[in-house]
């Protein structure tokens, strides 16, 4: 009977190992005993993320650039051809 309780006296510390273990390898937040969380700081991560941040800004940056050019297009082809050719004419 004594050995039940030593078998699991090693048995759940090294399962528990185990799994914290597998846990960090893998990038998954960390728990101790008391219920805590610790997250792993990578600084690889926190660089993809800096540089998506910064590629994000980029396109919004163009996003906004192209909606303007197509609605001076749509300006364009909505106006009556005479006024397009007069506003032409003025910039000659």
């Amino acid at each position: 009977m004594a050995f039940w309780w030593i078998g699991l006296g090693i048995v759940f510390p090294l399962a528990w190992l185990a799994n914290n273990w597998v846990r960090a390898r893998h990038g998954y937040p960390l728990e101790d005993g008391a219920g805590g969380v610790t997250y792993r700081e990578d600084p690889e991560t926190n660089r993809k993320i800096a540089l998506l941040s910064d590629e994000n800004g980029r396109l919004r940056d163009q996003i906004g650039r192209l909606e303007e050019r197509i609605a001076v297009l749509e300006r364009i082809a909505t106006d009556p051809a005479d006024r397009t050719a007069r506003a032409i004419e003025a910039l000659r």
